[in-house]
């Protein structure tokens, strides 16, 4: 595995912004810190009844976070469920009890799975409530005249609780055809009306699920409802939005208009919202940005960029003018001038999936990292404060995917992305692409020599354009290497034009390290050799029941190192025969391994774990190191603190207290 890159701050920044980091969250103080870029996806957000500057935001893995300044800055504050797979959807606090909160959760992993969870103590202390237990619960509400009363809406039908969530019926088992549940709403005054979108259309109960019957009049056949809303203050307006479009009927459902207005690529509305204080105003949460009716939908406007793919939308009760937004990749985006203008709102909300991290050689006090999943709002992001501020840097990228950084001796940049190789060059504002192949062609032609006939062979460049994922660079002074999922290529004229392709038989590369004539390459099953600065290849086998291999690192002694799901494995000879590496390390899900040359060890992280395992004898054994609380994909060490990526809360650092506590041989040196 390519080592990470050493991230050289001075220890005045380090210091004081693990100290600051450490007194913005009391509840997870012991973990490491989280330095950013802030931002990424949010699925959820809504205020507490009492005090609507106390915000609770939902992510799509598991983690809860928490506002007390109306969404300027956020905290950490809850993670629900044993991994990261639950997707947060609907969070409910209750008006008469704010210390209880509810939480409706699906899973990414097992979409018919999932919980309900409930606190009943501000947060603190969470349950899955028994009844719900393994549900996939795609939406959830409490009544706004008693919030006893509970409605969740399953793949499985619609559920009700009148006890505050302790006990649970399901009031759709009169009508069969009720399933796939995706939004739900009560009647603010009568909690007997409830309503249920499903994937096609929607239905009404108003006896409490004892009857059910469809209320699609109007809407067009096959619609999948994903928002459902009552007016608050007249219950026999409501707004439904489909696929279709956006739905109103003044009839309490028995009777739609679709409203007209929203382009038709626009119309995947994923949430109707509200104004608390004017009825008149709605919004609405699209694909393509948001929208906004100020006449009950008779016309609608675009108000916020329409890259924007919007979740949620939070309209705050005593000032409508605070405007915020859930989105996609760009986290929460906030608007004080009535949804006019709208400004990123991520302080302290990072949940970026970093895939590498680079010091920049040329300014000490400097940070880079690549994120992937983010599109446009993703790419690259530099720090020039050691995290307290950051910047994006991916103008030229197109919204790419970035899995590799490394930096040219010059000082130049170069990306590995899902699309290609790209270079920054030194103090330019763009970045460009260097994905020229020229690849040797040899053909023949005869040729006549006197009264003989032969064959001469005439080679020449045959170009085509590297479009491929490229999942590791690897950068020596005589040669750059690229791990692509379209085979192994190389460039010996720093990026002007690439050469190679796939092999043995092999396309899909995911790492590759060199160090001299000695080259491994891997791709997810198989580990690639060569001892002659890539002339002749041979395949190292690994153990058959190896299906997914992260990465490999290779030590002074040319020892060869392998990480993968199926755990850590060595080799002493060139490949021949492997030793798998458990004493002391997970035998499974290993994100990395990396050789720290200043310690002189190995380093290796999990992503089912938050601990850093280190050896000191080439992975013969192996001892535990601090927890960071958080699954890792890699680490690096700096000036005795470790500084790590992790798959959605961005880079972390080790707090200095923790440092103090390490074993013996844990602390200080830099990975290279």
């Amino acid at each position: 595995m390519n080592p990470v890159a050493i991230w050289i701050i001075s220890r005045k920044y380090l210091i004081t912004l693990v100290l600051c980091l450490l007194c913005a969250s009391t509840v997870w103080a012991t973990q490491w810190a989280v330095l950013g870029p802030d931002g990424g996806d949010v699925r959820s957000l809504t205020y507490d009844p009492r005090n609507s500057d106390h915000i609770l935001l939902g992510t799509s893995t598991g983690s809860i976070f928490s506002s007390e300044d109306g969404g300027h800055s956020w905290s950490r504050f809850a993670h629900l469920g044993s991994g990261d797979d639950y997707v947060l959807d609907h969070i409910a606090i209750d008006p008469r009890n704010p210390k209880q909160i509810f939480a409706s959760a699906w899973s990414v992993e097992n979409q018919q799975a999932g919980d309900l969870f409930r606190s009943r103590d501000g947060g603190k202390n969470w349950e899955a409530l028994p009844a719900m237990h393994g549900k996939s619960i795609r939406a959830m509400v409490m009544s706004a005249s008693d919030s006893n009363v509970l409605v969740a809406g399953a793949l499985d039908g619609v559920f009700r609780s009148l006890d505050g969530g302790d006990s649970w019926v399901r009031i759709s088992t009169s009508n069969p055809e009720i399933k796939n549940i995706e939004s739900a709403a009560v009647d603010p005054k009568n909690p007997d009306v409830v309503y249920a979108g499903t994937w096609h259309l929607a239905w009404k109960t108003a006896d409490g699920g004892a009857s059910w019957h469809h209320i699609n009049k109007g809407m067009i056949d096959d619609s999948d409802v994903f928002s459902i809303i009552v007016d608050a203050t007249n219950s026999s307006v409501v707004f439904a939005s489909a696929c279709s479009g956006i739905y109103k009927s003044d009839s309490a459902g028995e009777l739609f208009q679709k409203l007209q207005g929203i382009p038709f690529s626009a119309r995947r509305t994923r949430v109707l919202k509200q104004d608390p204080v004017n009825p008149a105003t709605v919004y609405a949460g699209t694909t393509e940005g948001l929208w906004r009716t100020a006449d009950a939908g008779k016309t609608w406007k675009r108000v916020s960029n329409s890259e924007v793919v919007v979740n949620d939308v939070l309209v705050d009760p005593r000032n409508p003018n605070r405007v915020l937004l859930a989105t996609d990749r760009s986290g929460v985006m906030a608007s004080d001038d009535g949804a006019q203008t709208f400004l990123p709102s991520n302080h302290g909300y990072t949940h970026r999936y970093v895939t590498s991290i680079l010091a920049d050689q040329n300014d000490p006090d400097s940070m880079l990292v690549g994120v992937v999943n983010d599109r446009e709002f993703g790419g690259v992001f530099s720090t020039h404060d050691g995290g307290q501020h950051w910047q994006q840097k991916s103008s030229g990228l197109g919204g790419r995917d970035v899995f590799a950084l490394k930096q040219t001796s010059n000082g130049a940049l170069i990306a590995g992305t899902n699309r290609g190789v790209f270079m920054l060059d030194r103090n330019a504002s763009e970045w460009r692409p260097i994905n020229t192949i020229v690849n040797e062609k040899t053909s023949f032609r005869p040729v006549k020599k006197g009264a003989r006939k032969t064959e001469v062979a005439l080679k020449t460049g045959v170009r085509s354009v590297l479009d491929a994922r490229v999942n590791e660079l690897e950068i020596t002074p005589k040669r750059w290497l690229a791990a692509t999922s379209a085979g192994l290529f190389s460039s010996f004229n720093q990026g002007k034009s690439w050469s190679g392709g796939p092999v043995l038989g092999e396309n899909e590369f995911v790492s590759v390290q060199a160090r001299g004539d000695l080259i491994v390459a891997a791709t997810r099953t198989h580990v690639l050799v060569s001892y002659n600065d890539g002339t002749s290849w041979q395949q190292a086998r690994l153990s058959s029941y190896v299906t997914s291999l992260s990465g490999v690192a290779i030590m002074p002694d040319g020892e060869i190192l392998v990480a993968s799901r199926e755990g850590a494995f060595r080799s002493s000879d060139s490949g021949a025969t492997w030793e798998h590496m458990v004493n002391g390390l997970p035998d499974k899900h290993i994100s990395s391994i990396t050789y720290d040359s200043a310690g002189k060890r190995l380093l290796a992280t999990s992503t089912a774990t938050g601990v850093v395992f280190a050896s000191q004898d080439g992975g013969r054994s192996w001892q535990r190191g601090p927890d960071s609380g958080y699954p890792l994909r890699r680490v690096s060490v700096v000036h005795g603190h470790f500084v790590a990526a992790t798959p959605f809360d961005g880079v972390i650092v080790q707090p200095e207290d923790v440092s103090q506590r390490t074993p013996t041989g844990m602390g200080g040196g830099s990975s290279n």
